[in-house]
């Protein structure tokens, strides 16, 4: 009964798609999903533009770690920082976006290859793998980690009151008030965003027009 009821689920939410596929007028809603700060610093600009050129349009922002999933219409687009692999999404590459290690503003610079002596911030556990988690631990081995957060604002904020050194976004570190980026002689790894969405909504014109807009604004 089980696998009858989801194949049954499927064809409605299948159905569900098709129909909001043929949605031309630009109106109505659509659920996005991103990280907090992509959310906040990235996204928030071009979604204010668009709301004043398109009012009728309700655009629905979840920012959380959780993986939305475009084929049971948990949202209509998806940005993240891996690529794509279900057949029915349709993605692209959507912009490379650089890292720095920030630090208060008049501290002294850490000790490369060491770190002695220095405090920083970094992703919690569970993230320890991340690139710049894995660089920082690299680069500052000797370090004294007095905080960690899945949240990159966190970050930021706790760097900016003198907390301790953090590898942030560019976008967000270098908008955060008190921080400057320090050169360490090698940068930390920049991240690729993806964006995605479910191929039955490619003729959305809500969507499609969003989407042309969020690829102006932001794509490089």
């Amino acid at each position: 009964m089980l696998g009858h009821a989801e194949r049954v689920e499927e064809e409605v939410l299948a159905f569900q798609r098709q129909l909001a596929g043929q949605e031309a007028q630009l109106q109505g809603m659509l659920r996005l999903s991103s990280s907090d700060w992509f959310g906040t610093f990235m996204l928030a600009p071009v979604l204010a533009e668009f709301g004043r050129r398109h009012p009728l349009v309700c655009v629905e922002l979840l920012t959380d770690a959780r993986l939305y999933s475009l084929p049971r219409r948990e949202a209509d687009m998806v940005f993240r920082i891996k690529p794509f692999d279900e057949p029915e999404v349709i993605s692209r590459r959507l912009m490379h976006i650089p890292y720095g290690l920030y630090g208060l503003a008049g501290s002294d610079q850490p000790r490369l290859g060491d770190g002695a002596g220095s405090q920083v911030i970094t992703m919690n556990i569970d993230f320890s793998a991340m690139p710049d988690a894995v660089w920082l631990k690299r680069l500052l081995p000797n370090a004294t980690v007095v905080h960690r957060s899945n949240n990159r604002e966190v970050q930021a904020q706790l760097c900016s009151r003198g907390a301790g050194f953090a590898v942030l976004p560019r976008p967000l570190g270098d908008v955060t008030p008190n921080i400057v980026a320090f050169d360490l002689a090698e940068p930390p790894p920049g991240r690729d965003t993806f964006v995605g969405y479910h191929r039955d909504l490619r003729r959305l014109a809500r969507m499609r027009e969003l989407l042309s807009m969020i690829v102006e604004k932001l794509a490089n």
